[in-house]
């Protein structure tokens, strides 16, 4: 398989992504992703996974179901969503058609030392989101191309599937709210009003 190095900036692309998200609900997967979602614009609406490697995908499966009448958008990277990958299956069987997931894919675990994920290596995760009964699926590998999913993102029934490959330059850190409870509070608030609790 020939691989086609990837151009896109990552921050460039989140900020893309979220430029006009109006009340959609985003879910961050761990690391890169929690700091680009975070300088494209902190958000009430913004749930940052600081552990939970390979939960994104589920977490955002369950917000969709819950609130039908929302667009939710998952942001995620290429590593964490190996480590969940069954999750594909599941949404595909769930439908929802409010649930966009989205993969920063720079084909490296990043948390852990830069080492090549499989996508680097082959692993198509487009097609195993299609496979696994998404009602769009594309890799997306430059401007163009993301010009033209960018609406889809948020108005294609659900679910919709995009890997977008970015490149591995460094950005600075740009750290959300970090602690659990509080990040709860202030994602259930925005989303239900007042003070909601568990």
């Amino acid at each position: 398989m020939k691989h086609r190095k990837p151009t896109l900036d990552r921050r460039k692309v989140v900020a893309d992504i979220l430029r006009n998200r109006g009340d959609a609900l985003v879910v961050a997967g761990l690391g890169a992703p929690c700091w680009d979602v975070a300088a494209a614009s902190d958000h009430p609406l913004n749930f940052y996974l600081w552990g939970g490697m390979g939960g994104a995908a589920m977490i955002g499966l369950g917000l969709a179901l819950a609130q039908p009448g929302r667009r939710v958008l998952v942001l995620t990277g290429d590593g964490e969503l190996l480590m969940g990958l069954g999750s594909l299956a599941t949404i595909g069987v769930q439908q929802p058609r409010n649930l966009a997931v989205i993969v920063v894919d720079n084909e490296h675990y990043g948390e852990t030392g830069m080492q090549l994920t499989h996508t680097r290596l082959g692993v198509d995760l487009a097609g195993i989101a299609k496979a696994s009964g998404f009602r769009a699926a594309g890799t997306v590998c430059g401007g163009a191309q993301l010009r033209t999913w960018l609406p889809r993102l948020y108005r294609q029934p659900g679910p919709v599937f995009a890997a977008i490959k970015v490149t591995t330059r460094p950005a600075p850190l740009v750290l959300p709210l970090r602690e659990g409870p509080a990040l709860k509070n202030r994602f259930r608030e925005a989303l239900l009003g007042g003070k909601a609790r568990l």
